[in-house]
């Protein structure tokens, strides 16, 4: 009997089995036969478009669009290469490409130098930042677009390029010469020693040479006596996952579990451990961060935090906790997709709940506790997921007044700069330069010859709250109101320049000190008065508030 009823429920197993797995055969089916339709359905679809649209259209364009409106409806990292932009992406993930050593911007009509890097190509060659392009190679500049010049500057090295400037203040054309090379942009473009055996590190991108160039600077800023270290992470918008790990890894004992991905591909699931010799496990850091650190900084950080390994210092970043993997498509393009999620020591995910709803530079907002989840660090503390990492020492970020915002977006600050630079061979080094009372009178004057305009946020707040005062007829009783804070609100140029004087005088000294001392200049100038470094370098200094903050 006991025998007959074994047989029963293998025969029932065996029947489940099957019919799940024919279940599981058709769901697939179903699913396979769904994408082919749809893909046929757009095909036919192109096709009569293609033929009976009125006016001429652009096919690759057109599929160019649609494919990145796909892609961008699941989330905003998943993302379309075409083979024209491989360069770029390899620019991203390396540092490195072939060209002239130069950022280029658009400026009104125009295509400019916008900062030459020292000893590259075109800063050897004499280009300037603020020149004008106006021929490469024979190839006149007029009306192309950013991405054509700089794919025109791009190319075979040690190719010479034949480039015709135009530069302000001069009234012939200028002719370089200049030969293509080699560049690799460097992931710690500055490091060194502040006061009080501090060491300081700038990290801004995570490229495939991003740990090594940290180890480096680190052992000699310790062979310098640095008894601490601030690493930068400020504005840094992530890279690659292992170097993340790595630098971490400069700091933890080995064996510690840094940070696990884990997908729809549970194949691919991963965890990053700390397998090689630490540097240094004891010295005191701090970690800087804003909302533009994201990704692989906000890996560095966490980590950093969850393992009680040293305090963050700044704003919240930015939130973003996806993993990223390529896939290589036909005619040598790719497919950057979103595979997994990254979890960090504790265990949460720092990844924004909801990255279709954020702040104007992308970041995240305030997201409530009860839209989160509790974890906890090796000590203890307590920390949250859900939205980037929330430092230790918050540092609200000061934001520019909008003659500030004006200024910069016209490029204002810019022009006077490559004025200045033209009337002056040599200013004093970037911690001692100042902008002095008389040139920022010149400033003033500069731009009434520009007849610069600016608008405030303020007043056109104003006016749409007085549009709606006048709709529900509220706009007579409370005129009087309106007038006295419109006469405050309204743009007032000499106004404004006294009472912005040493915000915009920061932002001209800064812009003329990368002329002279380029782009390490217009880092050390920065962190002149620099209040989230400041906070740092008081926690450093006082170890006994540094141990709280881990412990608390």
């Amino acid at each position: 009997m006991k025998i007959f009823k074994k047989k029963g429920i293998l025969i029932i197993l065996a029947a489940l089995l099957f019919c799940s797995g024919a279940f599981y055969g058709f769901n697939r089916d179903e699913k396979n036969f769904e994408i082919s339709k749809n893909l046929n359905i757009y095909h036919t679809l192109f096709r009569e478009l293609n033929m009976f649209y009125v006016d001429e259209i652009d096919s690759g364009d057109l599929i160019k669009k649609s494919m990145d409106a796909m892609l961008l409806s699941l989330d905003p990292y998943t993302t379309y290469i075409p083979e024209s932009e491989i360069e770029d992406f390899k620019l991203m993930t390396t540092g490195e490409y072939a060209g002239i050593g130069s950022l280029i911007s658009k400026h009104g009509d125009d295509i400019i130098v916008a900062e030459p890097y020292k000893d590259l190509p075109a800063d050897k060659a004499g280009l300037k930042a603020g020149d004008v392009f106006v021929e490469i190679n024979g190839i006149k500049i007029n009306k192309k677009k950013t991405s054509d010049v700089s794919n025109l500057l791009k190319g075979q090295v040690n190719m010479p390029l034949t480039i015709k400037v135009r530069r302000p203040g001069v009234n012939k054309l200028i002719v370089k010469e200049v030969v293509r090379a080699d560049i690799q942009l460097k992931s710690v473009p500055y490091y060194g020693m502040l006061e009080d055996s501090i060491g300081y590190i700038n990290l801004n991108q995570f490229t495939n040479k991003a740990s090594g160039e940290v180890r480096n600077a680190l052992r000699e800023l310790k062979e310098e006596k640095a008894k601490s270290i601030i690493l930068d992470l400020r504005g840094n918008p992530g890279g690659l996952l292992d170097q993340a790990v790595d630098i971490v890894n400069l700091f933890v004992e080995k064996g510690e579990n840094i940070v696990s991905t884990k997908g729809k591909v549970s194949q691919w699931d991963k965890s990053y451990i700390a397998d090689k010799v630490p540097l240094d496990t004891e010295i005191p850091i701090a970690i800087l961060v804003s909302r533009g650190s994201a990704s692989a900084s906000e890996i560095v950080s966490g980590a950093i935090q969850d393992l009680d390994r040293g305090i963050v210092v700044g704003q919240r970043t930015f939130g973003k906790g996806l993993v990223q993997t390529t896939r290589n498509l036909s005619y040598n393009s790719k497919l950057k997709v979103t595979t997994a999620k990254y979890y960090i020591p504790s265990g949460r995910c720092i990844q924004a709940l909801d990255y279709s709803h954020r702040n104007e530079d992308g970041s995240v907002g305030k997201v409530p506790d009860t839209l989160t989840s509790e974890f906890k660090t090796k000590n203890g503390r307590k920390v949250r997921d859900g939205g980037g990492i929330l430092p230790d020492v918050k540092v609200e970020m000061d934001l520019f007044s909008s003659l500030s915002v004006g200024l910069i977006r016209k490029y204002k600050v810019f022009d006077f700069a490559t004025q200045y630079a033209n009337k002056h061979a040599e200013i004093a080094d970037a911690t001692s330069f100042e902008l002095s009372d008389q040139d920022y009178e010149d400033f003033k004057q500069f731009l009434k010859a520009e007849k610069f305009e600016y608008k405030s946020e303020g007043t056109e707040i104003l006016e749409a709250l007085k549009k709606a005062a006048k709709e529900e007829k509220y706009f007579e009783i409370a005129q009087e109101e309106f007038d006295n804070i419109s006469a405050k609100l309204t743009p007032n140029l000499d106004r404004d320049m006294k009472v912005f004087e040493k915000e915009i005088k920061t932002l001209i000294a800064h812009e003329i000190v990368k002329r002279y001392h380029y782009q390490i200049g217009g880092i050390k100038y920065a962190l002149r008065d620099d209040k989230v470094l400041k906070e740092a370098m008081t926690a450093l200094k006082d170890q006994k508030k540094y141990k709280e903050i881990l412990k608390r």
